[in-house]
């Protein structure tokens, strides 16, 4: 037979998934330990999904007795016209019901409290440190919108107050789901406050925001690490740089490396730099097992070459640009400071619906 891959073929297989792990955690005594406690925690975080889903098959269940009660030649007329007034009603409620579906499944997709936010610059010299710079100010000031709380972890910067680049951790309600799609290459052009001529330059600089792990998600052996301290160095750093209070730790097996320089003692930096590790690493498990599924991957932040951008900041125009949904917005000066909430709901909207064409036809 073949299998249904549609949106509602997937949905029914992971109900009868549900139903199954429902009938085995219903008696505990015929499943192992082990076994039964992996039961309840797949049975839970399927619970809110399937909830919806089994009321949505109810209002499909009450269209087709009304579809049949309708279309029953032997119904009275006057019973025929309220069958149809309410298919017209349940039509409704069953889009609805399907738009909650839909929006549990994106949420649980892109759900996390907790980001670490890479900004470097790119190409450009000192402008694209500004800009990174600019950049880094534009989401600390989105965060205070929000009320999120921020904290640097590690950073590099110039004499001008730009940044090679900056390392900070963002905690708030949804705030992965929100900022997930602000990972790529993005782009300046405007005239630097280092050119004399006037002319206009283009500058680029990258984003990455990785969701925060707990450590349940990443478990590293000690043994496994390099840690090496260094002084801080830099503007900004000058009250430790008496001492050896920065912290870089490389993971042997992978090579991956974390280094922080921000916090006030060795200790707290080597904490942070545990966790921006923990995070790189649990980001490079999740692409290898979306390769090997065979998944579209996540668009990867590029190089930070000019020509690998999602987005373009043009400040002639007072235009910002998102090429991923060719969209322009004439208020680059709010953006800068802030004000993106429009484009990132425009974004989410967009990559939802993306989501779901491929959920259409996932195995």
């Amino acid at each position: 037979m073949k299998k249904d891959n549609t949106f509602i073929g997937n949905l029914e297989r992971l109900y009868e998934r549900f139903a199954d792990l429902r009938e085995k955690i219903s008696d505990p005594e015929t499943v192992k330990k082990p076994e039964y406690k992996e039961y309840l925690r797949e049975y839970g975080s399927l619970e809110k999904l399937m909830g919806i889903y089994e009321e949505y098959r109810g209002i499909e269940k009450e269209i087709e007795e009304d579809t049949q009660l309708a279309e029953d030649e032997d119904t009275e007329e006057e019973l025929r016209v309220i069958a149809q007034e309410e298919i017209t009603q349940k039509e409704e409620e069953l889009r609805a019901c399907l738009e909650r579906i839909k929006e549990e499944i994106y949420l649980d997709e892109a759900k996390g409290d907790k980001v670490i936010l890479e900004i470097r610059a790119g190409t450009g010299g000192e402008e694209a440190s500004l800009f990174a710079g600019d950049l880094f100010r534009m989401y600390t000031k989105y965060c205070e919108r929000k009320k999120w709380k921020y904290e640097i972890f590690d950073s590099s910067e110039t004499n001008l107050k730009g940044f090679k680049h900056v390392i900070f951790s963002i905690r708030g309600k949804g705030v992965f789901g929100t900022l997930q799609h602000e990972s790529g290459g993005h782009r300046v052009q405007r005239i630097p406050v280092t050119e004399s001529s006037g002319r206009i330059h283009t500058s680029a600089a990258t984003v990455a925001v990785l969701p925060e792990v707990e450590d349940i998600q990443v478990s590293i052996d000690p043994n496994d690490l390099i840690i090496e301290t260094f002084r801080s160095s830099g503007p900004g750093g000058q009250s430790v740089n008496t001492m050896d209070s920065a912290v870089r730790i490389t993971h042997k097996p992978t090579g991956i490396v974390a280094s922080c320089q921000d916090g006030k003692s060795q200790h707290s930096n080597k904490d942070k730099a545990i966790r921006i590790l923990k995070t790189r690493m649990y980001e490079n498990i999740k692409q290898k097992q979306e390769k090997e599924r065979g998944d579209l991957r996540r668009e990867q932040i590029g190089s930070g070459d000019r020509n690998q951008r999602i987005r373009t900041y043009n400040f002639p125009q007072n235009r910002v640009t998102d090429h991923r949904i060719e969209y322009s917005s004439y208020n680059l000066e709010m953006f800068i400071e802030g004000d993106i909430e429009d484009m990132l709901n425009r974004l989410k909207k967009h990559f939802k619906e993306k989501y779901f064409e491929e959920y259409e036809h996932s195995v």
